[in-house]
């Protein structure tokens, strides 16, 4: 359905450091980095596409988070919303909603609702009934 999913933010290296932690609790691979542009993507292990990439602003202006606009990443599991949300908190991220059930969604919806130090708000979900993890 997607090629990519554009994030904008205002200090790069800071966005780096947040993204790499989180996407790392994930499993999701950065796939390039260049500093210079600057921008990073990353993507699923053994996928080309989707892409979700960091950059700042095309037009050169200062980044502004969109009201109603959200990027939601799929966890395996229960803890790895938990871990992933705790990861976002301490390189910086806000807690917009902690780790729980949202049954108004479906029943199985457990997720975490968080903004990156630029204010991008941000989720983590998994979709599968507990385990062993509840």
């Amino acid at each position: 359905m997607f090629s990519h999913v554009f994030v904008s933010v205002n200090d790069f290296e800071r966005a780096l450091r947040f993204y790499d932690a989180v996407m790392g609790s994930l499993g999701i691979e950065l796939r390039f980095c260049d500093r210079e542009r600057p921008w990073a993507g990353w993507h699923s292990p053994g996928e080309t596409r989707p892409f979700f990439v960091i950059c700042k602003p095309f037009n050169g202006q200062p980044h502004h988070p969109g009201n109603g606009q959200m990027v939601a990443f799929a966890a395996a599991s229960r803890a790895a919303v938990r871990a992933s949300y705790q990861i976002a908190l301490n390189s910086g991220g806000t807690c917009d909603g902690p780790p729980g059930l949202r049954p108004q969604y479906h029943e199985n919806y457990y997720g975490a609702y968080f903004r990156d130090p630029d204010g991008n708000k941000l989720c983590v979900a998994s979709h599968v009934p507990a385990l062993d993890d509840a």
